[in-house]
């Protein structure tokens, strides 16, 4: 079972929680847009921009679309009703990683840096998460270590 996956925290009242927490530990910049397949938020804390996207179900998914038990065809209105609570769910996850990894922080578990690696802004636009995970592939396949940023 996933996490939150019985949820009825709205979307909307996870994103306003996400924004809450962040005020509450700091961060001095935040925004959040979305598009038909994807949420997008970014906020700003300790000094460097910090992105997470959000890939969101589909809602034409046979998941949705229908029954997990006999594989009949839901109406649309139970579609629907399947596909928002994967979204609550998605959101309701996200901010639970969000308030973990700044609650990790905050008591000296660790490091923002090393907690937010992945998801910060290099100054093209991409985290380095997104940077990294094709040199590491790379490294493996090459035998051979990646070179250094910006180098």
């Amino acid at each position: 079972m996933s996490y939150a996956e019985q949820t009825t925290v709205t979307a909307e009242k996870s994103r306003g929680e996400i924004e809450r927490i962040l005020q509450k530990y700091g961060a001095d910049q935040f925004m959040y847009g979305w598009d038909k397949d994807r949420a997008l938020l970014q906020f700003r804390a300790e000094n460097r921009y910090v992105k997470f996207e959000l890939v969101m179900p589909d809602r034409h998914d046979r998941e949705f679309t229908h029954t997990p038990s006999r594989n009949t065809p839901r109406s649309d209105e139970q579609a629907q009703k399947a596909w928002e609570q994967a979204t609550r769910q998605k959101w309701r996850a996200l901010a639970l990683v969000i308030k973990a990894k700044l609650e990790a922080v905050e008591s000296g578990i660790t490091e923002f840096e090393a907690e937010f690696l992945a998801h910060v802004v290099l100054p093209d636009g991409l985290t380095v998460g997104e940077w990294i995970t094709p040199q590491v592939q790379m490294a493996y396949d090459s035998g051979e270590m990646p070179k250094m940023l910006g180098m």
